[in-house]
């Protein structure tokens, strides 16, 4: 059995998020996903984060018209290749004081592809994206690709490219929730 663990990463914290196990080729069990506190040493907790993650249905309505509906991955839900999920990271500050400066990075794990412009996060922030495994971030990542004439051109990086989202927040407000989400589709 092969194991994908997803982790996100802010501030200096580790946040466990979920793994999925491969049992057959293309298909993965969504085990659990895992509650997550940031803290830091000697210091009571400041901000949960939970990650959760649903699996989109696709259904046609009685005029025949195709609707979404997102549906909870919980225990050992199955998702096949072509299967689009969608994350919410869910970031609550449960001090009496304002979070600044915030970082949160999540990877995109190597069974998915990250689903472009997805990302949209409530509230003040700055997502960025990186296709280096983390080392680097750019809003909008690019590549060089060599012409057949020997040129080399800057293009638009595929999904496909996409390791990591960051979002950097300015300000989270004392007893406040802030949300990440966005959508990966599985290889």
């Amino acid at each position: 059995m092969k194991q994908i663990f997803m982790a996100g990463i802010g501030a200096s914290l580790l946040l466990t998020t979920a793994s999925f196990i491969t049992n057959l080729s293309g298909v993965f069990h969504w085990q659990k996903f895992n509650i997550a506190v940031a803290q830091t040493p000697q210091k009571t907790q400041a901000l949960k984060l939970v990650l959760a993650a649903e699996k989109q249905v696709l259904f046609k309505d009685q005029q025949g018209k195709q609707k979404v509906n997102w549906q909870a991955l919980k225990g050992q839900a199955v998702v096949q290749s072509g299967d689009i999920l969608r994350y919410t990271l869910t970031g609550q500050n449960t001090s009496d004081r304002p979070l600044k400066n915030l970082t949160l990075n999540q990877p995109i794990p190597k069974g998915m592809i990250y689903i472009l412009k997805s990302a949209n996060f409530t509230g003040d922030a700055k997502i960025t994206y990186s296709i280096d495994g983390g080392r680097s971030f750019v809003e909008n990542p690019t590549l060089k690709v060599t012409l057949p004439n020997g040129k080399l051109e800057t293009k638009p990086a595929p999904a496909t490219a996409y390791t990591h989202i960051r979002v950097n927040i300015p300000l989270v407000a004392a007893k406040t929730t802030v949300k990440l989400t966005y959508q990966n589709q599985v290889r």
